[in-house]
């Protein structure tokens, strides 16, 4: 177990243990340990550095799967796997040719797919109920989700944002949701 201490005046003021919730299992029980229903769209991004960041919430949140598409940098990639940090190795993973395939055919198999995204239409992350299984989808960093996909998707959420760029960076948005989901759903994985 790690231990991390604080020193306060040459002296050592406390110590806590340092968790997590699998690291300590093996691996093989790690693998059949349920994954929270969510899956990430991410809809052409331009930066193997947010997607690296993605597939890290995607680890640490248990989550079921991320699918990439268009020109969206996935395994392997080497840019991805540095900022990944091996995490790919935990998270399944699918890549698709074009977004609106990925949330046509996770919408034939009963998945709910709400797009992530600042429009006149959409409804704060934390004043809606997230249907369980869930898909977000993710937009390029510059452009955002594309029409056509906001059009597709079966609801619009956003993070409330201010200042003059009225943007937050889309790994950042995708873990702020993440978690506000995980909370929702009372931290448990299953289906209940």
């Amino acid at each position: 177990m790690n231990r991390r201490s604080r020193e306060v005046s040459g002296g050592e003021e406390s110590s806590l243990d340092v968790r997590s919730q699998d690291l300590d299992i093996p691996f093989d029980e790690y693998v059949r340990r349920s994954k929270f229903p969510v899956t990430l769209v991410l809809d052409n991004l331009r930066s193997a550095f947010n997607v690296g960041s993605i597939f890290r919430t995607a680890d640490t949140a248990r989550l079921q799967q991320i699918i990439t598409c268009g020109y969206t940098a996935h395994p392997p990639h080497p840019r991805l796997d540095k900022t990944a940090l091996g995490t790919i190795d935990y998270v399944d993973t699918t890549h698709a040719e074009s977004t609106m395939a990925a949330i046509t055919e996770l919408q034939s198999q009963g998945v709910a797919v709400w797009a992530l995204e600042t429009t006149s239409a959409s409804l704060s992350y934390t004043e809606v109920s997230y249907p369980r299984p869930v898909a977000l989808v993710l937009g390029n960093e510059a452009l955002g989700v594309e029409q056509e996909v906001l059009e597709g998707c079966d609801a619009l959420v956003e993070v409330p944002v201010f200042g003059y760029k009225n943007s937050l960076n889309v790994a950042c948005t995708a873990a702020v949701v993440v978690y506000e989901i995980l909370r929702q759903w009372g931290y448990e994985p299953e289906d209940s």
